[in-house]
C-alpha cells in the first residue's frame, strides 16, 4: 500500500517494494540494476498519488539523469521501502529524490536521484515546466520546493 508518509526526513510518499527472487545476483543480494526498477515503480505510485494529475500529458518529460549510492546489500528475505519527494525545480527540469530503507529496522540501503526534463514530443525540444505542476506538486508535498539557478 502507497502512503503519505512525512517521516522519512520529509519524503512526500513511502512505497513497499517487495523483494522478488529475479532481483537477485549471484551473491544473493538484489543486483545493483534493479534499484533503479525500483525507484521507476515509485515514480508512477508518486504521481497516482498527486490529485491534481489528471493527464499523462502534463508529465511529458524524459528521464535526462539517474543515479544511486549504494549504502547496504538487500536481501530476498527483506522488506525495503522507498520514499520519494521532489527535491528541486530548474526551468524545465526536476529532480526526485529517492530513500530506500530495510523497513523494520529503517537501515538505508540506497538514496537515488533522477532528473527529469520537460519535453515538448511534437516541437522535440524541451519546455518549462508548467506553473499548475509545480503548485499540484507543491500542494502534495505540503511544502516549499527549491529553485535550481
Amino acid at each position: 500500500m502507497v502512503t503519505a508518509s512525512l517521516t522519512a526526513e520529509g519524503y512526500a510518499l513511502a512505497l513497499p517494494v517487495e523483494v522478488r527472487f529475479r532481483d537477485m545476483d549471484s551473491m544473493g543480494h538484489v543486483n545493483n540494476a534493479v534499484f533503479f526498477t525500483y525507484f521507476e515503480n515509485a515514480r508512477i505510485a508518486y504521481w497516482r498519488a498527486v490529485p491534481a494529475i489528471h493527464t499523462r500529458r502534463a508529465l511529458d518529460y524524459i528521464l535526462a539523469r539517474a543515479e544511486c549510492d549504494f549504502r547496504s546489500p538487500a536481501t530476498l528475505e527483506e522488506e525495503l521501502t522507498c520514499h520519494i519527494r521532489v527535491g528541486s525545480f530548474g526551468r524545465s527540469s526536476f529532480t526526485f529524490e529517492y530513500l530506500l530503507r530495510e523497513t523494520s529496522t529503517g537501515r538505508v540501503v540506497a538514496e537515488g536521484r533522477t532528473v527529469q526534463v520537460m519535453y515538448d514530443y511534437t516541437a522535440r525540444t524541451t519546455r518549462p515546466i508548467d506553473e499548475d505542476l509545480k503548485a499540484a506538486i507543491r500542494d502534495f508535498e505540503k511544502r516549499e520546493i527549491p529553485s535550481r539557478a
